[in-house]
């Protein structure tokens, strides 16, 4: 059986939650991975400052459905007043959480003295994170960090500490540090040392791929919610693994009929959500129905037809394709 977890007033099931992904976690990638079990999704980073300027990009990301919940708009941004006015704005979206990203490697983000750039200035942080609390009222604020700016500075735990002395009320750790980025392995010690640090719930994140990873993670760290990115990555049903086994019960891995009714039914949601026309919408879907075949024989020369595709039409005929290949090589396990 799995139990919940409170952050603030918000019960979600410790079971596996998405994580914020730019340019991947977008509303439809949100939506399939609520159907296939996600406990609670965080959407893509939008700037704070932009939302303050009225941005209209910006302003669509911050979007909650009742179909999300519970979910969290990400915001990021080193400036407290900034911070501030963003999240006054974003609770007219009726998100369920704030998360404030200081962890993000990307050289843009970074070099405004934001995302994982504020890892290397714990007062800063601290302040952002303060005014993000005060603005937000009854909502709960979480901060998604990283084990360190270098492997000679990590600080996860004397920053979460301050971020809990601030008013946030749950902390994400990826165990790696920012001069990482995605390499390398995370390190689940990190992880264990914010929880140890803190009361406040911690999120532990980083090289979750099965349950095997997910269970690993909850075990050698005390961590009271698991986050996964990359690992759902054409693999929305992770989070089905999951929850099934630590219900104790058995799980059936997708066949690939399914995995590729499934791929299909997310460029479907792609395109009905875009308000781009259809070429330029698969455009986006392009990534996501490469990484749902991935694996397979012959994945490698699909995948790259996959990135050619510009209408839903041509998708389902390589679908199609696809499956017939793995029949042919008797690697189909319908």
């Amino acid at each position: 059986m799995t139990d919940t977890l409170k952050i603030g007033n918000v019960s979600i099931e410790r079971t596996a939650a998405l994580a914020p992904m730019a340019g991947v976690a977008d509303h439809a990638y949100r939506l399939i991975c609520k159907k296939y079990g996600a406990a609670y999704v965080v959407s893509e980073m939008v700037s704070a400052k932009g939302i303050c300027y009225s941005d209209r990009k910006t302003a669509e990301l911050c979007t909650v459905t009742d179909e999300e919940r519970p979910m969290a708009v990400q915001l990021f941004g080193n400036e407290p007043d900034f911070m501030a006015e963003a999240v006054g704005i974003v609770l007219g979206y009726r998100p369920d959480i704030i998360d404030i990203n200081m962890g993000c490697p990307v050289p843009k983000v970074v070099g405004t003295g934001a995302g994982s750039a504020l890892m290397k200035n714990i007062g800063l942080a601290a302040a952002v994170t303060e005014a993000a609390v005060k603005a937000a009222g009854d909502i709960p604020v979480t901060v998604k960090i990283r084990s360190g700016w270098s492997a000679d500075t990590v600080n996860a735990p004397e920053m979460a500490k301050a971020l809990e002395a601030a008013g946030a009320s749950a902390i994400a750790v990826h165990g790696r540090t920012r001069d990482m980025f995605y390499s390398g392995e995370s390190d689940m010690n990190v992880v264990k040392a914010v929880k140890e640090a803190v009361k406040i719930p911690v999120i532990g994140n980083g090289d979750i791929t099965d349950y095997r990873s997910c269970s690993e993670m909850y075990e050698r760290t005390g961590c009271d919610l698991v986050m996964i990115g990359r690992g759902s990555y054409g693999n929305p049903f992770i989070f089905r693994e999951i929850a099934t086994n630590l219900r104790g019960e058995t799980y059936e891995p997708p066949s690939l009929e399914k995995k590729m009714r499934v791929m299909l039914e997310h460029i479907r949601l792609i395109l009905e959500l875009s308000e781009k026309c259809e070429e330029l919408a698969m455009h986006e879907a392009r990534k996501h129905a490469a990484w749902y075949m991935n694996g397979y024989y012959g994945s490698a020369k699909f995948r790259g037809r996959c990135y050619q595709l510009s209408s839903y039409n041509e998708a389902e005929a390589l679908a199609a394709e696809f499956i017939e290949l793995q029949k042919s090589r008797g690697l189909n396990n319908a």
